[in-house]
């Protein structure tokens, strides 16, 4: 009997010393989000963590994944995403899942909340199948884990949002009351987790709101390790001034502060590039954290309202309409159209109406028009191209969806290589199916990430595959403040992409955008498997990401 005891000790012991996993990744190419140079190795999941991650790991996962030809790294991280209704609509966040993105970070100048009545109403108005049950920024994003998704989702406080709550659609300062109620909400929302205070400046009303203000709600999300995000008021003739407001806003505010979707826009604004790299660096040098994120595309897309001037939308679409109805003020901003200008921010113009497409009307009645340019719709119309834009903002109800063409590629390839870019796709996480079809979003939506890896970092070699998810995971996490995410680290959470470095691409295109990125295998997203084998598992594990200023 003592003889057997003496046998069976060590099988026991032997299956003790082992240890299991819920996944074991193997033999990947471990990228870990630092930038530092990638070895083969493995990584152990173990409920929502990740457990090891070594050249080697001993044990058993419930899951064994050979990754041998691909490489492993975290998730990235879209630092500005419009995923904010169609998430409501459709949790899969299947385009940004098939491109690795684990994290959406919402909030460029709107935000999902804090919303009083009227604006709940008119939100209500607005939606499209899902019902407004919450007030807050800080519920909103409880709501959305609720409901379901499967990416992890995270908000900047919308500065506009906060200026409709209190001040509505009119073009003047806050009161006293005012601000000190805009800086009681920004207080709020950080406790709740927002990231800090994000802007979008060439829009009404956001385009009525001084430096000052700005600083002001600013100074209370610094007080909370929170930081500035800004669409400038300008990207084109004052893209130097409108960057040195951003870099005044940080200085003064104590806060670091990041240029959404860093451009130079329209041809004569192309060498301004340069001059803006210049500032931003000298800034930092300073020691101010002046930081810059991207899309990989030489279009951008928003609606008409960026090509008329801000006095005409004051007061809200209704009041929009009913001047363009007007003949007397439709014939004013028809000027103000076809003109170039340093007062407001003239996309229209800059682009040209050949550089003008259309991609989303609410009105079935204007579906027809999706992918056609504005001169094109101009001359089948046989009206002036000014005429077409404001006609079709009375008839659809709506900004109108349409893209402008104003980068150059140049610009693009060395905006990538900026050691303080991140990249964020400026879409909707969407899918090739279902309403999503009634509309040509951006194809950024569908390829902005998959676009840097296979384009820049593959193909065109602008940066390395090390570097390129640093930017996408590592920098960005760091940026943000996130605790224990953005790194492939024992106790970090496992928020995981696989995929093969020398497949991923983008298919999408301004023609046919509806098309998902190819080359991404598999997804984990807090431990759980939301792609596999390139196809989604239908898991919605994602959770609300708080920032560095949340008190329970």
């Amino acid at each position: 009997m003592i003889k057997i005891m003496i046998k069976i000790i060590p099988f026991f012991i032997l299956i003790i010393g082992c240890e299991s996993y819920d996944v074991v990744i193997r033999d990947g190419m471990i990228y870990d989000g630092s930038g530092s140079k990638p070895y083969q190795g493995d990584v152990a999941i173990k409920n929502d963590k990740i457990v090891a991650v070594a050249k080697s790991i001993d044990g058993k996962g419930k899951e064994e994944i050979d990754a041998s030809g691909l490489a492993v790294s975290p998730g990235f991280i879209n630092m500005l995403s419009w995923a904010t209704t169609s998430l409501l609509k459709d949790g899969r966040s299947l385009s940004d899942i098939k491109q690795g993105v684990t994290l959406e970070v919402f909030g460029e100048g709107w935000s999902m909340g804090p919303l009083n009545e009227k604006m709940k109403e008119e939100e209500q108005k607005e939606a499209e199948g899902f019902q407004i049950d919450w007030n807050t920024l800080g519920q909103y994003l409880e709501s959305l884990e609720k409901r379901g998704v499967s990416t992890n989702v995270a908000s900047f406080l919308g500065a506009t949002t906060l200026r409709i709550h209190e001040i509505g659609f009119e073009d003047r300062e806050p009161t006293d009351q005012e601000m000190n109620n805009m800086r009681k909400l920004v207080r709020e929302a950080m406790e709740e987790g927002a990231m800090g205070i994000g802007s979008s400046l060439i829009y009404a009303p956001a385009f009525y709101s001084s430096t000052e203000e700005l600083i002001e709600l600013c100074k209370v999300a610094s007080e909370y390790g929170g930081m500035y995000i800004s669409h400038m008021r300008s990207e084109s003739n004052q893209f130097l001034e409108a960057l040195d407001e951003l870099i005044e806003i940080s200085e003064k505010a104590n806060i670091p502060a990041e240029v959404y979707h860093l451009k130079a826009g329209g041809i004569p604004n192309h060498y301004k590039m340069d001059l803006a790299i210049n500032k931003i660096n000298k800034a930092r040098d300073r020691g101010l954290e002046i930081t810059t994120d991207m899309y990989n595309y030489i279009a951008g897309a928003t609606g008409l309202d960026a090509h008329m001037p801000p006095w005409v939308q004051e007061g809200g679409y209704k009041k929009w309409v009913e001047r363009l109805k007007d003949p007397l003020i439709r014939a004013r901003v028809k000027k103000e159209m076809i003109k170039d200008t340093d007062d407001w921010e003239n996309l229209g113009y800059l682009a040209g109406p050949a550089g003008v497409l259309f991609s989303d009307f609410k009105n079935p009645e204007l579906r027809k028009y999706v992918g056609m340019t504005l001169k094109e719709v101009s001359e089948k119309l046989n009206k002036h191209y000014a005429d077409v834009a404001m006609d079709f903002v009375i008839q659809d109800g709506s900004r109108v969806g349409v893209v402008y063409f104003l980068m150059s590629e140049e610009n693009i390839k060395k905006q990538i290589q900026l050691p303080y870019m991140s990249f964020g796709s400026d879409a909707g996480s969407i899918a090739p199916e279902g309403d999503f079809l009634n509309s040509n979003p951006h194809p950024r939506a569908y390829g902005n990430f998959a676009r840097l890896l296979g384009k820049y970092v593959r193909e065109e070699k602008v940066i390395s595959l090390e570097n390129a998810i640093y930017k996408l995971s590592g920098l960005s996490a760091s940026k943000l403040k996130l605790k224990e995410r953005g790194y492939l680290k024992e106790g970090y959470y496992a928020d995981i992409v696989i995929f093969d470095p020398n497949t991923i691409s983008d298919h999408a295109t301004f023609a046919k955008p509806h098309q998902l990125a190819t080359g991404m295998e598999h997804v984990f997203v807090n431990g759980v498997q939301v792609l596999k084998l390139g196809e989604h598992t239908g898991m919605t594990p994602g959770r609300f990401v708080r920032g560095p200023g949340y008190k329970r």
